[in-house]
This record gives C-alpha cells, structure tokens and sequence, in this order.
C-alpha cells in the first residue's frame, strides 16, 4: 500500500491561456505546469519525486542517489531500524548493540585529480596518528599502503567514496586496523564484489575514526553503485555487529553512566535532546509525563538534573515543582557552547607540540577572557546568553596554530596573536595555500558583492532581449575591446559551471534571465562560504627575524606608511613595536635612512633597494643551480620564457621566467599557476608590475598585474 504522505490531490483552478490565446498552450506549458505542482509538493514538506502511489506498492527510496539500483539495496532493508534495546537473561540486565557513527560522501572525480591528491595529502596530515606522528594509509594486507598508488588506479573511476567510521568504543582499542579490516570484509560479503580501498586512523579528536576511501569499481571492472539504504544504515549496523561482538553488549549501567557525565556537560546533550523533544510550547513538565514518553524513574531524575543546569545557565526557567520553561534558542546555544569548548581543547593540542612551544606561547584556558580570546563566529566566554563576535575588518598577528575545524567538510582554521594584544580563532574553509606557524599575516573577511562586469552584462542582455554574445556586447559598446568582452564570457562559464542557471545556445549565445544579478550574488556568497577570508601572508619568517635582514620587509613599508598600522601596547602589539624600533635603527646604519632633527627620514628608492639585494643573492644560487646567467627585468622590456615555479623570498612571492640561455625573477601572482611548465610573455610597468600575455599568441588573454 502506498504511504499516505505520498498521495495528494491537486486542485485545478481555471485553464489559462498562453501568449497566443490558446486554452491551455502547449506540451512545453504542461511540463512546466507539473514543475509548478511538484514545486508545491516539496515546500508543503513532501516527496516530489515520490509523489503519487508507487506501482506495486512500492515504499519507494528512503534516501540516497543510488538507492534504485544500487549493491546491497535488499539487505539495508532487513537490517532493524530501532534502538536494539533487549533483555539479558545471564546478566539481568537491558542491553543494546554498540554504536559506530558513518558518514559517507560519493565524490565524482571528473577533472579533479588535484583535489583528490590533496585530500590524500590532508588524511596523512601530521598529529593524527595516537603518537603524534603523521597518518598512515593501510589496506587489507598492508599496514603501509601507497596512496598514491591507489588513486593512479582510480584515475578514471566515475567516482569514488569516502567514509568516515567512528565506533564510540574506539578509545578501547589501540588503533582501528582490525575493526576497519573486518568492517571491510563484512562490505564485500554483502556487496558481492572484492573492494579497493585504503584507510588512515585519526586519533587528533576526542574519538578515533577511521577514514576510508573505495574506489568506485567493481572486481571486474564495472562501476561500482551501493544502494543509498545501504550507506545510510548498512555500514553502520555491520560496524556495530562488529564492535559488540569485540566488546560485548552495551549495557543499560554503561548508558547511564554516560548520561550522568552528560548531567553537568557544557554543550548539546541527548538530554538537552529529549527535554526539547518531550517540550510543549517550550515548557516541560517532568512530573506529569507518561512513563512510556519519559522512560524510567532513573532516567526522569537525570533529566530533572539536567533541568537545574540549564536553569543556572539561564537557558531555562521554573514553571512548576518539576516543570521548566525551555529558552527558544537552547539548542543553539548549547551547540555553540560545544564548540567552543572543542576548540579550546584542539588548541591545547595543537599548541602542545614542541614547535608550537618554540614560539613561546601561553596556552588558552576555557575560562580565556573574551577580550583575550576571539573565536569568530561565536559566542565569547562562557555565558550561555552571549552574540556571536563576526570578523568584520582585518587582523594582523602571527599564526601560532593551523588545523581541522571540520574533518567532514575538510574546513581549516588559524589561529592569530594579533596586534590587538588579542589571540583570533578563524575559520578559512577550505584555503590551503602554506601559512608557516611564526608567519606574519593579515586576514581580511570576503564580502559577497556584484562586480561591475556582472552589471555590464545584465544591461546588455536587458537592450538585446536576454541575449549576450561579444558581437553583442562590441555593438552595443564601441570603445570596449574584444579581450575586454571575452573576460566577461569567461566570468559567465564560470558561474555556469558552478550553478547552473545560465543557459547557452549550440550557437554560443547566452541567456541571461532577468534576475541575473541575484545569481550572481547566490554565486559569489557560495564562493565566500567556502573561503571567507582572505589571508595574505606578509612574511613568512617570525617578525624577529626581519630586523637585519637584506631584503624588503612588512617593517619596511609599515615604517614608510603615511598611516602606519595601529599596534597595542602590550602582547604581539608589544614585539611589532620593538621590531620596528629596531629595524629603523638598522636601515640608517645601512644608509637607507638618516636622522634629522629627531625624525627619521627614509632615502628615496629604499625598498626598490632592499629588494634588489635579495634578488641579486638568490639569483646567484638560482644561477649555479639552473647553469644559466640572471637577466633583471627592467621597465618597458618584454619579459618571455617558460614559467618554471614560483620562488618565495621574504620580499614577497615571485615566478622563475626561463628562457634558453637566461633566467629572470618576476613577481607571482595567482593567474600564473594555470601556465605553469608553459610559455608566458609581459612587459613590465614603471609600478614594477607586470601585463602579462598568457601563452605566444598576442592575440590571447591579457591580465594586468
């Protein structure tokens, strides 16, 4: 029989008429009329592609892309789906399997070999492994596996997946080879097909889990498809098989023991759970709830328990004897307290290392002064009732801690001694440029706004009937090149590629929908949810390191700054102040400065000086080690070659430009990286910056740097 929540009962209204004056229009009109009603059916909370009855009586899928016609779709459906809970006659006692946590991605690897290496590259980060070391990859005979390897064979799998196991025991074992190996050997009994797969244990949590990556092909080379019910609850009922048969069944006294430590805990509890979820309008009344709703006495005294903590929280309020009043934002709240909480002690973790120690640090506490201690994005301190603290200008300090603010979503975070006397905890999402701890670096939040050039387009389409094309675009503007219009295009595919919702003719024409410019927007805060900030790194050495050396610095320019950057008093603030003193004193014994009646007076072309020193320095290195002479780039000369690699200096980042019988140094910008090993041809501006041609051709794209 088909489930009630499957059926619905569209009400027609009266028949309208198309453009044309037709009752009803055509087939075109009826699919969209079907889109309009499915449309409904989701917002109303339903199923759209479920909705209707389901031949045979189908149930239909319950979750997961490759629900239909995946491996082991009808066993998922006879694992149970309840608690486990049952009666031990030899112990007395209730008692319930062991429960492993799964979450699963399928990633499709078309065209991104690079991401899928740099994952490989994050898993065997260093301190994950118990000792501190970097992690391992192992396989079903090898407790050594080559990665790398493993994603050569799977270079063209469609697919690939990824899972992430974490038995709640997992503390009780030393690491998780063998539980993975069983767990891995129960998939293929039950997906008919031997698996390739690698695993790495992290032990750089407060639990242990394993991650996993399969292949996405069968033994015999098919594409490998699992059923989505057998992900979502397969894994995890074969994880726990496999863990209570280890440990035996998890008793009623080891659950409660559990929940008392959860009593006091400062974070979301699954008692914090169960009060919200017995709650009505908010108020619980733990007196007058049906045994069969709040389970037994024992259980009812914990929730009362937890009760009295949210009280002195202030996140709830007595109604009653045993009755509380819920604060609509608990569970809110409580889950950033969590949070906090989790980062506090990856810091400690993290800082704990020796290199960290290097750098003299004071280790962050829980009761850490919000003042002391900024976690962007949430609440400060230890009050439950505090509003979050966002970045909203720009922070300058030394890194003293990089790492995994969520492993799922692969997200990293800094940690900043900033010149505010204050310590930042910052989320980059998933930046991975190198951020050397000790380095100098400034982090400014990523606004979501329209570029003139997404404008530019909307007006166009708007006077030439939703269409763009360059022909277009040159007509309706006489003064704009083609390079100029052809960046536009390129701005387009872009947004297409990750929405879309921009469409394109065979013959290269593009739609542009009315409400274009609130794509665009959607576009570009997804790109900030991913990245919201942007980190600069100002130097990689530890400012200490900057006083005397022969280069162009961050101390350098700040010095020069009509409006040099405001530093506190004491903390980092404190060192940036006496590094700058101290550099000032060295660039007038280099005579890049001189002193005149108590003011320091700093030579014109000092910093133009400062970095031709250490360009001349490490052109003579570069020059013994490539057997090739140095050519300096000079202003309104044509730069070409092949761009080898980028070379980091403390005067900043610059590109190695070789040609046949001579190298030159340049500096790097981003752009560069998709011509790397290719040719590239510039000419250099009298700023020092650079118009480059990308490729031979002077026809192709330019980029002014």
């Amino acid at each position: 029989m088909p489930q009630d929540d499957d059926r619905f009962e569209p009400r027609l209204g009266h028949a309208r008429r198309d453009s044309a004056g037709r009752v009803g229009g055509r087939a075109g009109k009826g699919r969209a009329l079907k889109g309009r009603i499915l449309e409904q059916v989701a917002r109303r909370g339903g199923k759209p592609r479920g909705a209707g009855p389901k031949i045979d009586g189908a149930a239909g899928p319950r979750s997961g892309r490759f629900n239909a016609r995946g491996r082991g779709a009808k066993l998922a459906a006879s694992f149970p789906r309840g608690s486990g809970w049952s009666f031990d006659r030899g112990s007395g006692l209730r008692v319930r399997p062991r429960r492993v946590t799964v979450k699963a991605r399928v990633v499709k690897l078309a065209g991104k070999a690079q991401a899928a290496a740099a994952h490989v590259r994050y898993l065997e980060r260093d301190g994950t492994a118990r000792d501190g070391e970097p992690g391992r990859f192992y396989a079903t005979f090898a407790d050594d596996a080559d990665a790398k390897a493993f994603l050569e064979r799977g270079a063209e799998d469609r697919h690939q997946f990824r899972l992430i196991v974490s038995p709640e025991d997992g503390r009780a074992f030393e690491d998780l080879k063998g539980f993975t190996r069983d767990l891995m050997a129960r998939m293929e009994e039950d997906l008919g097909t031997t698996l390739d797969w690698v695993a790495v244990d992290h032990f750089d949590t407060g639990h242990p889990h394993s991650h996993i990556l399969i292949r996405g092909k069968t033994e015999d080379g098919r594409t490998l498809n699992i059923a989505g019910d057998y992900i979502a609850h397969g894994i995890r009922h074969r994880g726990s098989q496999i863990m209570t048969r280890a440990l035996g069944p998890q008793s009623e006294i080891e659950v409660r023991q559990q929940l008392q430590q959860e009593v006091e805990a400062e974070r979301l509890t699954r008692l914090d759970r169960s009060l919200i979820r017995l709650a009505r309008d908010n108020t619980v009344d733990l007196g007058r709830l049906d045994p069969a709703q709040a389970g037994d006495l024992d259980y009812r005294q914990l929730l009362v328990g937890r009760a009295r903590v949210l009280e002195r929280m202030e996140l709830a309020t007595k109604a009653g004897p045993l009755a509380w009043t819920l604060d609509p934002e608990t569970e809110q709240v409580l889950s950033a307290m969590g949070r906090r909480g989790d980062i506090i002690r990856t810091l400690h973790r993290d800082m704990a290392r020796a290199s960290w120690r290097d750098l003299k640090l004071r280790m962050p506490s829980p009761d850490e002064a919000p003042e002391r201690l900024v976690i962007h994005g949430l609440p400060q301190g230890r009050g439950a009732k505090q509003a979050p603290e966002a970045l909203t200008g720009p922070i300058i300090g030394q890194v003293v801690a990089r790492g995994t603010a969520d492993e799922e979503h692969e997200r990293r975070y800094l940690v900043v001694e900033g010149i505010d006397a204050r310590r930042h905890y910052i989320d980059i999402g998933h930046i991975r440029e190198p951020t050397p701890q000790g380095a100098l670096v400034r982090l400014e939040p990523r606004v979501a706004a329209v570029r003139e050039v997404d404008r530019t387009v909307a007006t166009i389409a708007e006077a030439s009937g939703g269409r763009y094309t360059i022909d277009i675009h040159l007509k309706h503007d006489a003064t704009a090149t083609e390079d100029f219009a052809r960046a536009h295009e390129r701005r387009l595919e872009a947004i297409r590629r990750a929405t879309g919702r921009i469409g394109r003719e065979p013959d290269g024409t593009w739609r542009i929908a009315p409400d274009h410019l609130g794509t665009v927007l959607a576009y570009e805060q997804r790109r900030i949810d991913a990245e919201p900030v942007k980190v600069e790194v100002l130097s990689p050495r530890p400012i200490a390191q900057l006083v005397h050396v022969h280069a162009e610095t961050w101390l350098d320019r700040e010095l020069q700054a009509g409006c040099p950057t405001p530093f506190a008093s004491g903390g980092y603030g404190a060192e940036v102040r006496k590094a700058l003193a101290l550099r000032q004193q060295w660039l007038v014994e280099q005579e890049l400065a001189v002193r005149q009646d108590g003011d320091v007076v700093y030579r014109q072309g000092m910093l133009r000086s400062l970095r031709a020193r250490e360009l001349r320095a490490v052109a003579g290195q570069l020059a013994n080690d490539l057997g090739l002479p140095f050519a300096e780039a000079k202003e309104g000369r044509p730069i070409e070659g092949t761009y080898r690699r980028t070379v980091n200096l403390t005067s900043g980042r610059f590109a190695l430009i070789e040609k046949s019988r001579e190298f030159t140094l340049v500096p790097w910008r981003p752009e560069l990286e998709k011509h790397l090993g290719r040719k590239v041809a510039g000419i250099m501006r009298s700023t020092g910056s650079i118009s480059w041609t990308l490729g031979r051709e002077r026809g192709g794209p330019s980029i002014g740097m």
